[in-house]
């Protein structure tokens, strides 16, 4: 059985109706595979190709180990977004769910389509008025993660002084015009699409700002969400240290703790497939103002990046569990046939074994031995 064949009814098992059109995204899912393969001839012809090969089995385990408790607390916070929200949202599918969206994300291009299609299938268990809430919720949820994660990067940059020393000094040459330069062009070009869509968006703006307050921002409801996004966050750095005790780095953890949340926000940016190529470019550029060399970040980037993909290789089978529930549910639902299968009865008339009646109706002819066929009167 092929991925491609597997992948084809992502969205339509929710609810029976197609989310994502099956060709489109069946010619997506092979990106991932090229992606990984790319990256892993990268570690293997880089000049410590040895220390990528020679990694210890215990770290890697312990690095996908991680998986659980960051899906398992993540869906946590989701089950609570939706419920502060007003939709159901039951403990097993949430973690299925996510499961499933984490996967997603790690084949398919953005990095946000498994999140995308966690709303949308959570969204066809729901009434059809709650649709709109429940992508919401995926919205809010996946919002205080990316909060946690910037308080996290901001706390650990102040605390570190020769990469805060570092980053000011590249801020101050040429190359900040350029960065001004395109901050305000996303700004106008922002401005000018709110400005052309303020009626049509004001509406769902003014929903989502209800919803901020209730599931994130409300003073009951923030300090769990604060909590659970910065365990997350800490998970993401302990795998990021497993990686790295996997291949041997001599770095002790106040060394690497603060070059890891500037990977996690340039992971962030939608452009790729998982984050490969942002992750790895952003490490590149961050090694050096550590004083370290760019070689080591960007290998173990890498093994980050696989240590990730293999963490969620559970939504792999749920994906395959519904790709066969939706192949066994034609047998056990099936019903009447379309088209009777009929036959030839002892005197030579066509008969039907569905018990659908001819339109030609036979009644007998007085004074004879044999029927005659009559037609319906119309009308």
């Amino acid at each position: 059985m092929s991925f491609r064949h597997l992948f084809r009814n992502v969205c339509h098992n929710a609810s029976g109706s197609a989310g994502v059109r099956p060709r489109h995204a069946a010619r997506c899912a092979w990106v991932s595979p090229c992606a990984v393969g790319h990256a892993r001839l990268a570690v293997e012809y880089r000049r410590d190709r040895g220390a990528a090969r020679h990694t210890s089995p215990l770290w890697v385990v312990a690095g996908v180990a991680l998986s659980l408790p960051q899906v398992m607390i993540s869906a946590w916070r989701w089950r609570l977004t939706a419920h502060h929200v007003g939709i159901a949202l039951p403990w097993p599918r949430a973690l299925r769910e996510y499961y499933l969206a984490t996967f997603l994300n790690q084949i398919l291009p953005g990095g946000v389509m498994g999140d995308a299609t966690r709303a949308w299938r959570h969204g066809s268990h729901t009434d059809a008025g709650q649709r709109g809430a429940a992508i919401r919720a995926v919205i809010i949820e996946r919002a205080s993660g990316q909060i946690a994660l910037v308080l996290v990067a901001l706390v650990t940059l102040v605390m570190a002084a020769p990469l805060r020393e570092a980053i000011v000094a590249g801020l101050g040459s040429a190359h900040l015009s350029w960065a001004w330069a395109i901050a305000a062009a996303a700004l106008l070009a922002l401005v000018t699409v709110a400005s052309l869509w303020r009626q049509r968006l004001g509406k769902a703006l003014a929903r989502l700002g209800q919803d901020l307050r209730q599931a994130l921002l409300g003073s009951h409801v923030w300090p769990r969400q604060l909590l659970s996004s910065l365990l997350v966050v800490a998970t993401y750095v302990a795998v990021f240290m497993c990686a790295a005790r996997a291949l041997e780095l001599p770095h002790s953890l106040d060394v690497l703790l603060p070059l890891v949340p500037p990977l996690l926000l340039a992971m962030a940016i939608p452009l790729s497939v998982a984050g490969w190529g942002l992750r790895e470019g952003a490490a590149a550029l961050i090694w050096p103002l550590a004083g370290l060399p760019a070689q080591e970040g960007v290998t173990l980037s890498i093994t980050y990046g696989l240590l990730i993909l293999l963490g969620s290789l559970p939504g792999a089978l749920v994906l395959a569990r519904d790709h066969w529930a939706e192949r066994r549910a034609p047998m056990s639902h099936r019903g009447p046939p379309c088209w009777p299968a009929t036959g030839r009865s002892s005197d030579g008339r066509s008969t039907s074994s569905a018990g659908v009646r001819d339109s030609r109706l036979s009644l007998p002819h007085h004074g004879a031995g044999r029927s005659r066929t009559a037609y319906p009167r119309p009308g």
